[in-house]
């Protein structure tokens, strides 16, 4: 990382490259002489009372004090892509939604906020209301909401108190059009991260000429019970849940089955133009390395080259190691970062929601 000019260290950045990707160079303070600079690199999303704040591609936010600075620099806005099928931020995150609809939805400004609220259940006496997932329960901030930030986060505040639930933003970071900005907005108000996770994309076709049988996998365009019993984050089944599983331009769901109990092996995909996405690949824990994730994915895969899709895309957590090595030999490479962020705690109960 060449910081220096004429053989000098430089700090060529200043308050006015806020909303630029940079890369800087700081003291350490009390480090072994070994560790005496640390190098960051991420977008400058503050610098205010001689503090600098830079939100790293995955989304940690570092504050930075003016005065340990020996080198900075603007870099371009996001590196380039070594592998995958090229696409936009905004493209990726309008793919996703549509195939993760929650049951309503209202625009504020360019902003959805989204709801799949289940009733409680028959033994629960509290009465919670619970969202199905984060993904359907969430803000999609895709440009502006029309209003002053903290106008606009006190309508979602109170647009998710009306349906017992907790407010979350749904945010990306990481490459080019992504939400760095608004991540350390949320922060700065106390809003709090609570899941982060990567949108990984491929090119389809390998995936669906994996060397694997696929003759057991059954398909189907509708959710049985027999796959609800292998999907953790089912819970109650309500129509709230059946609503969002079945959401979706073309939707197909993959099951092998598991003997007298649930499915061995359970998926779901998404077809959406060119892009298939891949969702709840589960599969039995006492059956795991027995490749049946991969013949769940490649039966799907294969068929969602039969309508026309070419690419692939899928959410993945990251702390889940298992599924990243297997989407890593998959030719899976990360596009950008997602993260849900929930409002900060107010009185009274309330609800909650799934990933």
């Amino acid at each position: 990382m060449e910081f220096t000019a004429g053989g000098r260290l430089e700090v060529r950045i200043t308050p006015s490259d806020v909303g630029k990707r940079v890369s800087v160079r700081r003291l350490v303070e009390g480090g072994a002489p070994s560790q005496e600079f640390t190098d960051t690199v991420g977008v400058l999303t503050s610098w205010t009372d001689g503090v600098l704040v830079i939100t790293r591609r995955d989304g940690e936010i570092v504050r930075i004090a003016q005065e340990t600075l020996v080198a900075g620099k603007t870099v371009p806005a996001a590196p380039a892509r070594r592998r995958g099928p090229a696409a936009t931020y905004e493209e990726l995150a309008r793919v996703a939604a549509r195939a993760w609809q929650p049951v309503e939805s209202e625009r504020l400004g360019d902003w959805e906020l989204r709801a799949a609220v289940q009733e409680p259940s028959p033994g629960d006496s509290t009465g919670r209301r619970v969202g199905f997932t984060r993904r359907a329960n969430s803000v999609l901030p895709l440009g502006d909401p029309g209003r002053p930030l903290d106008e606009a986060l006190g309508f979602v505040r109170r647009w998710y108190a009306d349906r017992g639930l907790p407010a979350y933003v749904q945010t990306a970071t990481g490459g080019a059009g992504t939400q760095e900005r608004l991540c350390a907005e949320l922060v700065e108000r106390g809003w709090e991260r609570e899941v982060s996770a990567e949108l990984r994309v491929g090119a389809l076709a390998p995936v669906g000429d994996l060397d694997v049988e696929t003759g057991h996998v059954a398909l189907s365009r509708s959710v049985g019970a027999d796959w609800l019993g292998r999907y953790q984050r089912s819970g109650e089944v309500g129509p709230q849940v059946l609503h969002v599983l079945g959401s979706g331009p073309s939707v197909w769901f993959a099951t092998v089955p598991g003997g007298e109990g649930p499915p061995a092996a359970i998926g779901r995909c998404v077809v959406d133009g060119r892009w298939a996405g891949f969702m709840a690949v589960e599969v039995d824990p006492a059956r795991r390395r027995a490749g049946l994730a991969t013949a769940v994915m490649a039966a799907l895969a294969r068929r969602a080259l039969t309508e026309g899709a070419s690419a692939a895309w899928l959410q993945v957590e990251q702390d889940n190691g298992g599924a990243r090595a297997l989407y890593d030999q998959m030719g899976f490479a990360t596009h950008h970062h997602y993260h849900h962020y929930r409002e900060p705690e107010r009185d009274g109960p309330g609800g909650g929601v799934g990933q």
